[in-house]
């Protein structure tokens, strides 16, 4: 035999059910016309139990967490470039040594984050560490930085592949805006349909973008290996050499630039719990294999850039790297064109490192209460929607606020991520120290180097990057971990407010009842309204507001009539107020309660009427609406909703009483 609970329900044991996916069906056509265009759009809805089953490969994670950083190649050599040509076409050269020093740097922060990957599986990267090893204070710093940072990463990789498209389609430039706000809407329906099928989508244009790059680069060996490599005649567009002396606040300026390179290298050991298992060992691979590409395209397009003479170009010129596919593969050839889609693929792509890590960090924010609780909450797709959504909407207002120029937005970028460098490495220092397992002490130098490099680096970036810029992040970081504070201490607040005692047995209310029911008149949706308050109370009043005496008149006789046994208070209210009239009323009963005994608990049965369609919910309850506003948290106050649905009219007839019935 079929148990009752067989359709809707899979039986766990006493009182435990678990909701089969017929407990989900829409009851409205509205409502499942939504259903329909959501399947579409985002995917049929995923069980949590499916979960393990959306989790990435090796080869997928390396497309999704690391397109920002492999992609940061794209520009990063423009940036060092675009300073050192101030000082001349032979400052140009040492623009290979300070690459080799960003990548150094890049090899120390990737061995330390492989071991923040082993050491904290469970995701949080730097917020995790330095929250756990250092102070609540100093991870809430780290966690702000990186939201900055992911939100910079979306803005600055759309406005780069915009420019990768001007270098083929000059005309581009005129729409770059509306062409930004397509892209991020793409992305962001891609990232809602959850992990694995943007892993799909993702990883074509990724690798072929880091196949032509690595091409460029062996191509750019050959001929320099052969000495064929000869100066290309520079753009006409392209940046004057300029005068400046070459100094050492010059070279520094150089490295603050080409320092973006580092970006998105912490979004793996964010982003561990995405990991297929064994989670910690597949994400500390990933980030080696991130690193290395990373350094190879950064360190062989720069030393390309210099052999053949490339120069970076004014706004909307070709880029660096279009420059170097051109030398490479040929003007106007497939391969050229070719590179050019990828690159500008994999640019729009690289905010999808920012898709996966924002969420993620929030999510863990908001379940440590730093962060509205929304934030934790897994979609259909089972993808932190709430921190998608948010991130795509600032991201696009940001990058229309800057006219989506990759040069203005490139200051306020870098900052925040050597910050949660510099915190995460101090806070492994002290993890190693405290728990000294096999090889802490390797682990402990590397670490403390480490921090010791990032917070010089984050000197130079904030110094050099200051004024065009920087000084928008010194400002956001500490008003976000304000705000991230104050919400925890909202949570705490009401934690302690709505805690129960460990000690507490609940049992019946022994606190005295009332019920209020406001009503429009006397319908069945009142009928009902009254009777469900008498369930509650044996103390119950109806309350009769209007601004027409002979109205009033006419209601009191219909309702004694038909009502007995319930007070009907008429109360005029000249000023046809309805809100007011109440809150009055209610704190008139207060006050004429005895002063030596406790208030009672008031309870305000507010009839409904169920409209059947989107339009008619416009024309009712309006009234019920603004009452359930004005005694929201009223004190000893509680509210309740009696809906009435004309469908169902047996629920009016059951609700008139066994005597009634009886005649």
């Amino acid at each position: 035999m079929e148990r009752p609970h067989s359709l809707y329900f899979r039986y766990q044991g006493h009182g435990q059910l678990v909701a089969k996916p017929a407990a989900y069906v829409a009851l409205t056509p509205g409502e499942r016309l939504l259903n329909r265009i959501r399947a579409t759009v985002f995917g049929r809805p995923l069980s949590t139990e499916e979960e393990i089953g959306e989790r990435l490969s090796k080869k997928k994670a390396l497309a999704i967490f690391s397109s920002d950083a492999i992609s940061s190649s794209a520009y990063a050599t423009e940036e060092i470039l675009r300073v050192l040509v101030l000082a001349g076409a032979s400052a140009l050269l040492l623009s290979v040594e300070v690459a080799i020093a960003i990548a150094l740097l890049l090899t120390v922060v990737s061995v330390s984050y492989r071991q923040v990957c082993r050491a904290y599986p469970g995701g949080g990267g730097a917020y995790v560490v330095a929250r756990t090893n250092l102070a609540p204070i100093f991870g809430l710093i780290a966690a702000a930085a990186l939201l900055i940072d992911y939100v910079m990463t979306v803005a600055v990789s759309t406005a780069s592949a915009i420019a990768q498209i001007q270098s083929v389609v000059p005309a581009v430039y005129d729409i770059r805006i509306e062409i930004a706000f397509v892209s991020i809407s793409l992305i962001t329906i891609a990232n809602l349909r959850g992990l694995r099928e943007s892993g799909n989508i993702f990883a074509v244009p990724t690798y072929l973008f880091v196949g032509l790059a690595l091409a460029i680069v062996a191509i750019g060996a050959i001929r320099i290996i052969g000495g064929t490599a000869a100066p290309m005649a520079a753009e006409p567009d392209a940046v004057s050499f300029g005068t400046e002396g070459l100094g050492v606040l010059l070279l520094l300026k150089a490295f603050a630039g080409g320092s973006v390179a580092l970006t998105g290298v912490e979004a793996i050991a964010n982003g561990v719990p995405a990991f297929k298992p064994p989670e910690s060992r597949n994400a500390a691979n990933t980030m080696t294999a991130m690193a290395v590409l990373l350094g190879i395209l950064f360190i062989g397009l720069t030393v390309f850039a210099v052999q053949f003479g490339l120069r970076p170009t004014l706004a909307g010129g070709p880029s660096i790297v279009a420059l170097a596919a051109r030398t490479a593969f040929g003007d106007g050839s497939a391969l050229f064109v070719t590179f050019a889609a990828s690159t500008a693929l994999i640019l729009f792509l690289a905010a999808n490192t920012s898709f996966n890590a924002f969420p993620r960090l929030a999510a863990i924010l908001a379940e440590d209460g730093y962060m509205p609780r929304q934030f934790s909450f897994r979609g259909d797709r089972l993808a932190y929607s709430w921190g998608i959504v948010l991130l795509a909407g600032v991201a696009f207002l940001l990058l229309a606020a800057f006219g989506g120029d990759t040069h203005a937005l490139i200051p306020l970028y870098s900052v925040g991520v050597f910050v949660t460098f510099t915190l995460s490495q101090v806070g492994m220092v002290r993890h190693w120290w405290n728990e000294r397992s096999a090889g802490w002490r390797w682990r402990m130098a590397v670490n403390a180097g480490g921090a010791v490099l990032t917070a010089i680096v984050l000197l130079v970036v904030v110094s050099e990057k200051f004024v065009d810029g920087a000084y928008l992040v010194v400002i956001l970081v500490p008003t976000l971990v304000a705000m991230m504070l104050f919400i925890k201490h909202q949570y705490t607040r009401s934690n302690r407010e709505l805690a129960v005692a460990p000690d507490l047995v609940v049992r019946a209310p022994h606190r005295e009842q009332r019920v209020v029911v406001p009503i429009p008149g006397l319908t069945r949706a009142v009928v009902q309204a009254i009777n469900v308050g008498r369930t509650i109370s044996d103390d119950i009043r109806a309350v009769y507001i209007s601004d027409d005496p002979v109205s009033a008149a006419d209601v009191r006789t219909t309702f004694e009539r038909q009502v007995p046994g319930v007070t009907l208070v008429v109360v005029e209210s000249p000023y046809r107020a309805l809100s007011g009239p109440l809150l009055a009323y209610l704190e008139l009963l207060d006050a004429a309660w005895p002063p030596d005994k406790r208030e009672p608990i008031t309870f305000v049965v507010i009839p409904e009427y169920v409209a059947r369609s989107w339009w008619e919910r416009i024309l009712y309850n309006q009234a019920s609406k603004r009452l359930r506003r004005v005694l929201l948290g009223r004190p000893h106050t509680v509210l309740v909703n009696v809906p009435y649905r004309r469908e169902d009219p047996a629920l009016f007839e059951s609700a008139l009483g066994a005597e009634h019935a009886d005649q």
